[in-house]
């Protein structure tokens, strides 16, 4: 069956039952339906965090074949409640993009999915509408005062790189240009239109802890100069309050549930090449006043999410994780290998062994965050049992357990022998995290301590105009925030071409951007999309709904 028909083969459980499940009286959710709530923040207790498990699910590099990292992290969850450990999976909202483009849905696969996936993927509690609205009321505001001289503040409008957002890939809107159509309508300037997903204040909503937080974090958004080279930020537009009112639900996150009947927190989706790329702080805090075990992933690979992941969410929220999973396919090691995707069912014992150089870097990579790693092996039916051995040989010469994960075909059942490992590590592990650096260094030990441990660069190229974004920064009182590098997701490096382990590369960074709102600074490396295009054949045309009203075509 595809998954949307195993999805609707399911028997959901009220919501109120699953609430139920977390001691959480059905009185203080907020319900959207039978299946879908919101969870009030004030469920958020700090001292009932203290001594729970944070499961880090991450993967090695993307591949066109996938790697199922969302799949693991469900089926994981699953696992871990069929062996006694009350266990919450607590994931990224998905985004329309995606959905309707080459991706699909979000909502994991097979026997391993959280439910109602229809809703999920599509308007869900209307989080990334709202978000939308937000970002878009600022840009609106922004031309308002440029436009307005009675309450100008000099805004000088060729600074200005605030751009407008929708929640759909539309690559006709990459490069516009508004405020035609004579005085009355504005001053003519170039933008455009990013996908929802890399908006700053998704980024935003991700990292505040509360209102107060959102609020603030809202106001210091950077607008740009005036004509004197004074800098501009939303606070000055007085936008922060109305652009929080439009928050106030999508602040709180949801809870659904798994295909297993468990609870599943879905809040935030941020990018994670242009953004951290990871749930809100809130519903992680959330998930681990709620149960002893919670299970998270972070997007793209761990030189992308995972970092982050580590380096700006867990120093900002003081989250300690106590084991990291990440995920590899025999197929995306092949792939790495050099083989075509067409000819990925077919073994090639050659091609797999010279593709595990991407899984060695990032098991390099996890031990210097002083993490305990555990390798999960996504099994797929065309896996020969020589191929396997190879990947549990080569994990017994990296000193990593590793366990196989058969979550598509078998739900939580096939995740047993992982759970019990990933429980075992858990609790057994002593290891404090280590970030990758001190937000205190300068932006370019930052930069140069990324690229060259862990994507394994040789050096750091700086454009002209990279350096100018520097001498800005640091005029700006910003050079100890973090660093949200943002190169491609293909590749260790940033060159997509270069898969495997690329060594003896140069990072190129072509400028660095500013998400005060957010709280880092964004070099960008390569080029980076942040309003995707549909291929030619779009999950789109797959999609419909029949006279009943049941949606098809969602996978």
């Amino acid at each position: 069956m595809t998954d949307i028909e195993i999805a609707n083969s399911v028997t959901l459980k009220p919501i109120t039952q699953i609430a139920t499940k977390l001691e959480i009286s059905p009185d203080i959710i907020e319900l959207y339906g039978k299946y879908k709530a919101k969870l009030p923040l004030n469920l958020i207790n700090s001292e009932k965090i203290k001594g729970k498990h944070l499961i880090l699910v991450s993967a090695i590099s993307p591949t066109p074949a996938g790697e199922g990292k969302t799949t693991v992290a469900i089926g994981l969850t699953e696992g871990l409640n069929r062996i006694g450990r009350k266990t919450t999976v607590v994931l990224r909202e998905p985004s329309l993009g995606p959905v309707f483009g080459i991706k699909g849905g979000a909502t994991g696969g097979g026997y391993s999915q959280v439910l109602p996936m229809e809703d999920i993927n599509l308007h869900f509690t209307g989080d990334f509408n709202a978000i939308e609205k937000a970002h878009n009321l600022l840009a609106a505001l922004i031309d308002n005062n440029v436009q307005n001289k009675t309450n100008s503040l000099g805004l000088d409008p060729r600074t200005v790189t605030w751009k407008r957002v929708m929640d759909m890939n539309d690559r006709s809107l990459r490069h516009i240009i508004v405020g035609l159509g004579g005085t009355s309508s504005g001053i003519p300037r170039e933008t455009g239109f990013d996908i929802t997903a890399a908006s700053e204040i998704m980024a935003i909503l991700c990292l505040a802890e509360n209102f107060t937080d959102l609020k603030e974090r809202l106001g210091n958004i950077f607008i740009g100069y005036t004509y004197d080279k004074k800098p501009i930020y939303a606070y000055d537009l007085k936008a922060n309050g109305a652009m929080a009112a439009l928050l106030k639900d999508a602040i709180k996150p949801n809870l659904v549930q798994t295909i297993e009947g468990n609870p599943a927190i879905i809040h935030g989706g941020p990018f994670a090449n242009i953004a951290q790329g990871t749930n809100s702080i809130i519903a992680t805090k959330m998930g681990l006043s709620l149960s002893d075990y919670v299970v998270t992933e972070a997007g793209f690979g761990f030189d992308l999410g995972a970092e982050k992941f580590f380096d700006i969410k867990c120093v900002k929220a003081g989250l300690n994780p106590s084991a990291v999973v990440l995920v590899a396919t025999i197929r995306a090691l092949k792939y790495h290998g050099g083989i075509k995707l067409a000819n990925l069912q077919e073994e090639n014992t050659d091609a797999l062994r010279k593709g595990l150089e991407n899984l060695e870097k990032h098991v390099e990579n996890m031990k210097k965050f002083n993490i305990c790693p555990i390798i999960a092996l996504n099994k797929f039916a065309t896996d020969t049992d020589s191929e396997i051995q190879i990947i549990s040989d080569k994990c017994n010469e990296l000193d990593v357990p590793m366990e196989i994960a058969n979550v598509w075909e078998k739900g939580g059942e096939g995740a047993e022998p992982l759970a019990k490992l990933v429980a075992k590590v858990a609790e057994q592990c002593a290891c404090k995290f280590k970030p990758m650096y001190d937000w205190n260094w300068s932006i370019e030990k930052k930069i140069e301590t990324l690229a060259k441990e862990i994507y394994g660069a040789a050096a750091i190229d700086y454009t002209s105009q990279a350096k100018n974004d520097l001498k800005k920064i640091s005029a700006l009182g910003l050079d100890k925030l973090p660093v949200c590098v943002a190169k491609t997701q293909k590749s260790l490096s940033d060159n997509p071409q270069l898969l495997g382990r690329p060594k003896d590369f140069v990072v190129t960074v072509r400028q660095i951007e500013i998400a005060a709102g957010a709280g880092f600074v964004i070099p960008i490396t390569g080029d980076i999309m942040r309003m995707p295009g549909l291929p030619d054949k779009p999950a789109a045309e797959n999609i419909d709904i029949d006279e009943n009203g049941h949606i098809i075509g969602l996978f």
